[in-house]
């Protein structure tokens, strides 16, 4: 994977006025299309499932004074230095002298681009927490500072069955933020959303990786921007009960698996595991199942099995299914808060990890924001992170990702802007920012491979995650996420919560899943 590039300065107001100014393009190319064209346009959004923003938009000055209207003093305080103004005020003047002066940039306003004061986009996606949530908000409060637009911004964790019931009642969001490139897919086939403009696509694809637009691209049209990524692939860990056991992280899955043993045998609970999340129950057992799945056998047989060549009732599927259900079956083996696996929501795992419960627990980058507000992250702290590991005789490093892209229901410059800025390095290093400092200024829980982010925002350990993707061999998307939504977001996890309650056998939870592919 390509290395991201690294940069000294920070949430620079001529960035995002760059970004801005790059939108003469689209509204250029808009307006062509209009007056040419009777394009057929997606339903309009409602403004009814709006709500208020947390916190208003910043002015230019409050951008120069460090971001005070947006966040608060003290959160900011938490997580940059004393030196922060300075710093910014030093690189706004340079950045701005060295882009444009004050004439040529109105010049430039004035011939390229629209004036967007007054509009309004609303996005709504699945973060709803008060750090995810409104970090996002805050990160959106930026651009709008910048751009004039009102951006507001609704989470809801049962989002993926409210934005289904938004578009076939004909009232989506302007954005919506999907978890699961399999949806955009079928939003898509349903004329639901918009291919996103060449503009767009010219200046977001540069920033991410390569093929990071592949998986919203159907029929070879582009239909989304990706805005943030999750590594999967890691194993949070009790530092004191790995010390006290002299427990060495394993290096290999035959490793993990003797020290599982091993533990149980000194009286250790290994795992915490809970797969309890609400309208989405079930998802963390996808994840086992598709991280096991690359390490068992390959990358070739994990993209036939998304693809769905592989059934689900293939024995080499099954196998992995019945490897996972061994595991959490296993006496001694898990620690489930709330009685049961299927009852244990999958973000109660933290707090008893911490606490020595458990041992380790699989979960992706984003469970930072889920551990106890002042938990110690990092090499000699109270919880550390290693690298899921694969098989030791294949010798390869495979990697699980995730993530959400943002998708267009309504065609207006304003949407494309908010749309173009959510997948720029300016988003995620606001985002980053915001996040951190709503978390006390610990690990913040979001992740983004966008390649031309100053990664100075990110802490030692959030930087190893990125390391971790970027020498990945190979790296695959979560494949539940990429499946049709009926398999990936419905039966995949009911179904495989019936497995694991035992209230089905896998053979025949795998048939139901086979059955609901649509043909």
């Amino acid at each position: 994977m390509k290395k991201h590039r690294t940069r000294s300065t920070r949430l620079r107001p001529s960035r995002l006025l760059a970004v801005v100014l790059a939108f003469g393009l689209v509204v250029a190319a808009c307006a062509s299309d209009d007056d040419g064209d009777d394009a057929e346009e997606a339903p309009a959004a409602t403004e009814a499932m709006a709500e208020e923003s947390m916190d208003e938009s910043m002015d230019d000055e409050a951008m120069d004074d460090d971001m005070d209207e947006s966040m608060d003093d003290e959160s900011m305080d938490d997580s940059m230095d004393d030196d922060m103004d300075d710093d910014m005020d030093e690189s706004m003047d340079e950045s701005m002298d060295e882009s444009m002066d004050d004439e040529s940039m109105d010049d430039s306003m004035d011939d390229d681009m629209m004036d967007l004061s007054g509009t309004k986009v609303t996005v709504f996606g699945p973060e709803s927490s008060e750090e995810e949530a409104g970090a996002m908000q805050d990160a959106l409060d930026v651009f709008a500072a910048h751009s004039g637009i009102e951006i507001v911004y609704t989470g809801a964790r049962d989002f993926s069955d409210q934005i289904n019931a938004q578009a076939v009642g004909g009232n989506p969001p302007d954005i919506a933020v999907f978890p699961q490139p399999g949806k955009v897919g079928d939003f898509a086939a349903e004329n639901w959303i918009l291919a996103v403009p060449d503009e767009v696509q010219a200046a977001i694809g540069a920033q991410w990786p390569a093929g990071s637009l592949d998986t919203v691209t159907f029929g070879g049209t582009l239909y989304g921007v990706p805005n943030k990524t999750d590594l999967k692939s890691i194993v949070w860990y009790n530092t004191s009960i790995f010390e006290s056991g002299g427990y060495a992280i394993p290096q290999s899955l035959e490793e993990l698996q003797g020290l599982m043993v091993q533990m149980i045998g000194d009286g250790v609970t290994p795992w915490c595991v809970g797969i309890e999340s609400g309208p989405a129950t079930g998802w963390t057992f996808t994840d086992w199942m598709e991280d096991l799945v690359l390490r068992i056998h390959d990358e070739n047989i994990y993209d036939q099995w998304v693809a769905g060549d592989v059934k689900f009732a293939d024995p080499r599927i099954v196998l992995v299914a019945q490897q996972v259900l061994d595991i959490w079956n296993t006496p001694g083996m898990v620690y489930a808060s709330g009685g049961s696996i299927a009852a244990t929501p999958f973000g109660d795992n933290g707090e008893p990890l911490v606490a020595g419960d458990c041992a380790m627990h699989r979960q992706a980058s984003f469970y930072a924001a889920f551990l106890p507000e002042g938990t110690s992250v990092g090499p000699g702290q109270e919880v550390d992170v290693f690298y899921f590991p694969a098989l030791g005789v294949k010798g390869n490093r495979p990697v699980l990702t995730a993530g959400t892209y943002v998708s267009a229901f309504r065609d207006a410059p304003e949407v494309w802007a908010v749309m173009s800025y959510m997948g720029s390095a300016e988003y995620a290093e606001a985002r980053q920012a915001a996040q951190a400092a709503r978390k006390g200024g610990g690990q913040s829980g979001f992740l983004s491979a966008n390649l031309d982010q100053d990664l100075s925002v990110y802490n030692d350990l959030e930087r190893s995650f990125v390391e971790i993707l970027q020498t990945a061999s190979p790296a695959r998307f979560d494949g539940s996420d990429l499946m049709p939504a009926a398999v990936g977001a419905g039966t995949f996890w009911t179904e495989g919560t019936s497995a694991v309650n035992g209230d089905k056998s896998i053979a025949e939870a795998f048939a139901a899943i086979d059955a609901s592919w649509p043909q």
